[in-house]
C-alpha cells in the first residue's frame, strides 16, 4: 500500500482517483510515499526517507523546494492547462477593469447611498469613469503556453490585434493559437507597440522583477498591465513610478501586496484566478492520476524537475531509474541488469536539463538486490523496483 499524504483540502474527485487497495490517502501520515497539495508552503519541510513524488494540484510550484527535491531523487508534478480556462476567463474579466475604470465607478455609486436623487447624480458623475473600448486595440501577449494561448484567441475574437512572444513555445501549443495571432520577432518590439499587456511567464531567478524601470521604459504610453502570473515578476517600486509618470495607466494583479494596496491605477484580485470549483476539481483529478502512475507504473508526467517518461504497463517487473543526463549511464544500467542473465524485454528514457530518467521492463529472472546494485553506479540517484 502506497501511503499519500495531504497538505490540503483536495477535492473529493481528485482522491477518487486513488484506489482504495493500493493506496491510503490521509492528512497525518508521518512518513509517506507521496504527497498532494496546492498551495502549502513546503519550503522548510523535511523531505522524509520514503517519500518518492510530489504533486501540485496547480501549475506554480514556489511553494515546493524543487533544488532538494532533485537531489533526493523526489519528482515533482504539476498540472499545467488543468486551470487556464479559469485564468483565461479572469483575464478577460481584468482587461475590461483596466479599461473602463469599473471598479472606481462602482465603489462611487455606492458612496451615493443615503442620497437624494440618485439616478440623477449617476448621469452628472458618471463621466469621470469613461473608458476606451478593447475592440481595435493591441493586446500583447508574453508567455504562449496553455493560459496564453487561450487569452490570445479570446483576445481576436473580442476584435483586439492580438501579438505573441515566446521564445520557448511548444508544437503542440502553437498548433492551438489562432491563425490570426501575430508572432512578435522579440519581446521588445510587442511592448513598443502593445496597449494591453498580459503576463503568463513562470517566477525564475532570471525573471524575478524582470518588469522594472528598464521595462517600463520600452513600452507604449498608456499601456495596461495584466498580472496573473506571479507578484515576484514586477519591481514594484519601478511599477508605481511608471503609474505616476503615466506609463502604465493600469495594473491589474492577482497577487496583491501590501505597497501596491490603495496605489490608484492599481486593480488587486485577491488570487481569484483559478478559484472556480471546475478548475479545483481538475487540477485535483488531474494531480491524483500522475501521483498514481508514477507510483503504480514509474511512468513520469507533468514535471518540472525530470523528463516526461511513460511506457504502457506490461505486467512485467519494472525497474525505474533517476539519474543524471550523462553519457554511459544507461548502458552501464542495462550492463548491470543483463550480468545477472535478466532478459531485458523493453525500455524507455528520456532527459531533460541535468536529468534523465529510464524505464526497464524484464522478464523472469532473478534480480534480487538489483536496487543497490544500480544505485552504486555514479551518477545515479534513485532506484524503484516496481513488482
Amino acid at each position: 500500500m502506497y501511503k499519500i499524504k495531504t497538505l490540503n483540502k483536495i477535492a473529493v474527485c481528485g482522491t477518487r482517483e486513488l484506489p482504495t487497495d493500493k493506496f491510503i490517502v490521509s492528512d497525518t501520515e508521518e512518513n509517506p510515499d507521496g504527497i498532494l497539495l496546492r498551495s502549502y508552503a513546503m519550503e522548510e519541510k523535511d523531505l522524509t526517507a520514503n517519500l518518492q513524488v510530489i504533486a501540485r494540484a496547480g501549475a506554480g510550484v514556489n511553494n515546493i523546494p524543487v533544488a532538494r527535491c532533485t537531489e533526493k531523487g523526489i519528482v515533482v508534478l504539476n498540472t499545467p492547462g488543468a486551470n487556464a480556462n479559469a485564468v483565461k476567463e479572469m483575464v478577460i474579466a481584468g482587461l475590461l477593469l483596466s479599461s473602463r475604470k469599473i471598479v472606481d465607478g462602482i465603489n462611487w455609486a455606492q458612496g451615493l447611498a443615503g442620497q437624494d436623487g440618485v439616478p440623477a447624480l449617476v448621469e452628472k458623475g458618471k463621466s469621470a469613469f469613461a473608458g476606451p473600448e478593447i475592440s481595435g486595440k493591441k493586446l500583447g501577449v508574453l508567455g504562449l503556453g496553455a493560459i496564453g494561448i487561450l487569452v490570445a484567441n479570446v483576445g481576436r475574437r473580442l476584435g483586439m490585434s492580438v501579438t505573441g512572444y515566446d521564445p520557448f513555445i511548444t508544437v503542440e501549443n502553437a498548433w492551438g493559437l489562432s491563425g490570426g495571432v501575430h508572432r512578435a520577432v522579440s519581446e521588445d518590439a510587442m511592448m513598443a507597440d502593445c496597449d494591453y499587456l498580459t503576463v503568463h511567464i513562470p517566477v525564475t531567478k532570471d525573471t524575478k522583477h524582470k518588469f522594472n524601470a528598464e521595462f517600463f521604459a520600452k513600452c507604449k504610453k498608456g499601456i495596461r498591465i495584466l498580472n496573473f502570473s506571479r507578484a515576484e515578476l514586477f519591481d514594484n517600486s519601478a511599477l508605481k513610478a511608471a503609474i505616476v509618470n503615466g506609463t502604465v495607466a493600469s495594473y491589474v494583479t492577482d497577487f496583491p501586496t501590501e505597497d501596491l494596496l490603495g496605489v490608484e491605477g492599481v486593480i488587486p484580485i485577491p488570487h481569484l484566478g483559478a478559484s472556480t470549483p471546475e478548475s479545483e476539481d481538475n487540477c485535483a483529478s488531474m494531480s491524483a492520476q500522475e501521483i498514481r502512475d508514477y507510483l503504480l507504473y514509474g511512468n513520469i508526467k507533468n514535471s518540472v524537475n525530470f523528463p516526461d517518461c511513460e511506457m504502457p504497463p506490461s505486467g512485467r517487473r519494472r525497474i525505474c531509474v533517476l539519474h543524471k543526463n550523462l553519457a554511459k549511464i544507461i548502458g552501464r544500467v542495462t550492463g548491470t541488469i543483463s550480468e545477472r542473465g535478466v532478459n531485458i524485454d523493453s525500455m524507455k528514457s528520456g532527459s531533460r536539463g541535468e536529468c534523465a530518467c529510464t524505464i526497464i521492463d524484464v522478464d523472469d529472472g532473478d534480480i534480487t538486490g538489483i536496487e543497490d546494485a544500480l544505485m552504486a553506479i555514479e551518477n545515479v540517484i534513485k532506484v524503484r523496483v516496481i513488482y
